[in-house]
């Protein structure tokens, strides 16, 4: 379902996303939707850095940890359907799964990152992986082999007690997928979201393919070093935790079905949405932003794998969609998103006073 007939955006609202833009150097995309209408498609800088190529509306990004939400919104689909159960652990769909958690971390605590399990990556900086390598992401992997070698490791402390933000939760959560549905993880995300939504322009990133129009992505160790080509990676060792690509005209598809009640049942979306330690709820954040003296519920999805820096960002009272989609790490992402949420819901014009954000 597409968009309704877009208005003509407020001068306001275009002259502080530009401004933004230009401060930061940003380059990617940046998509307002309010109340079903477009309200902003603006397009910044170069998809290809060594030829010249902008951004335009084709163009693809690879769009990280959004891929968490979509995995979480399957496990909601079959949890819907009678065929995972939130409260059951790893084992009763990984029988063969020797991590130290098999009985005791549940899907629940996978998908709020309350597990334990041990870290996924093991390095602290960018500089680090230059020197050491990234040993998970620069060797081919199978889905199987990534479950086994780094989403079964120890648990650290009982589950449920602490969060701890871990791809590994969102590696097994793939697998149970798999087991449960019987087919694979790409075909599932195709069968299930992404061609009954017409999300034509995405699929699941890999190193060796070429994917028309996707963005390379660029990133600088520090805030004087120069920019530079990301880490040469397997994407697709991040698979249902990071291996999405995207563009901002299809994840506009899958926000308005997802928060529309197209795809999960309320009841579904309540649990989906429901926050827990440290605000996360399954496969985003959900807290709330102080705009003209009130509180505005949101539910945030960031994502940012070196140069792939984005946010799909959902004000829930309010009907109001932000996507923004980068392809380097030149600005805060984060902040870019909530400015852009300060829209007056009357005027949609921009309060451009101070970000004051409670989560």
């Amino acid at each position: 379902q597409a968009p309704a007939k877009s208005p003509a955006a407020p001068a306001s609202v275009v002259s502080e996303i530009d401004a933004y833009a230009k401060r930061t150097g940003f380059s990617g995309t940046v998509h307002v939707e309010l109340k079903g209408k477009r309200l902003v498609s603006r397009h910044y800088g170069l998809a290809d850095r060594t030829f010249g190529v902008r951004v335009d509306s084709t163009t693809r990004f690879w769009v990280a940890s959004i891929t968490k939400l979509l995995t979480s919104t399957l496990i909601m689909q079959l949890v819907e359907a009678g065929h995972i159960d939130l409260n059951a652990p790893i084992r009763t769909y990984l029988p063969d799964y020797k991590g130290a958690g098999a009985d005791k971390i549940t899907v629940h605590h996978l998908l709020n990152h309350t597990s334990g399990l041990e870290q996924f990556e093991h390095i602290e900086s960018y500089e680090a992986a230059v020197k050491k390598g990234m040993p998970e992401y620069q060797l081919p992997h199978s889905s199987a082999e990534l479950l086994s070698l780094y989403a079964s490791g120890p648990v650290k402390g009982t589950p449920g007690s602490h969060f701890n933000y871990n791809n590994a939760d969102y590696i097994v959560l793939g697998a149970i997928l798999e087991h449960v549905s019987g087919l694979s993880y790409e075909r599932l995300l195709r069968d299930k979201l992404l061609m009954p939504l017409g999300m034509t322009s995405s699929g699941l990133m890999r190193a060796q393919a070429i994917t028309p129009n996707l963005a390379a992505t660029y990133m600088r160790a520090d805030s004087t070093a120069p920019l530079m080509r990301d880490l040469p990676v397997h994407s697709e060792n991040w698979w249902a935790s990071g291996s999405l690509y995207s563009t901002a005209a299809d994840l506009s598809k899958f926000a308005r079905a997802l928060y529309g009640g197209r795809l999960l049942t309320r009841g579904s979306m309540e649990t989906l949405l429901k926050p827990g330690r440290d605000d996360y709820a399954y496969g985003l954040w959900v807290a709330s932003q102080e705009i003209g003296g009130k509180q505005h519920r949101f539910a945030q999805r960031p994502g940012q794998i070196m140069g792939a820096n984005v946010t799909l960002l959902r004000y829930l009272d309010d009907d109001l969609t932000v996507i923004i989609l980068g392809n380097t790490n030149l600005a805060d992402i984060d902040r870019f998103g909530f400015l852009i949420g300060r829209t007056d819901r009357k005027s949609t014009r921009l309060n451009s006073s101070h970000i004051t954000i409670s989560y």
